[in-house]
């Protein structure tokens, strides 16, 4: 299956998603903020990121931007609460292929990763 970067500064919310994703096969890698993320995806090469938008030292859509700075082929799904339609927007701009609203349904999120890695 495919590699994924998970990225959330709260852990419970990494562990959920970890746990979620590698009963689906896949290799769960973990990061708690973009600063972390971005070093992570620079030493792995995950196939996908799942990433928070609020975020401590690097938030999310920074550290979309600097991922896609260096892989501009990099597949990016954006996590976010209600009412960060303008920074979900931003990020749909700067590359992100698609967003995740919090609470999010496990369907959802597993619709958006077969999506891109189709």
């Amino acid at each position: 299956m495919a590699k994924i970067l998970v990225v959330d500064d709260a852990e419970f919310l990494r562990v959920r998603i970890s746990k979620m994703l590698s009963g689906e096969g896949h290799d769960i890698l973990e990061a708690e903020n973009g600063l972390k993320a971005v070093e992570t995806y620079k030493s792995s090469k995950p196939d996908l990121v799942l990433m928070d938008i609020t975020m401590p030292e690097m938030d999310g859509l920074s550290a979309l931007k600097e991922i896609k700075s260096f892989d501009p082929a990099a597949r990016v799904v954006m996590l976010t609460a209600l009412g960060q339609e303008s920074v979900v927007l931003e990020a749909i701009k700067t590359g992100a292929r698609d967003f995740v609203v919090k609470p999010f349904e496990k369907e959802r999120v597993l619709g958006a990763i077969a999506k891109l890695l189709g």
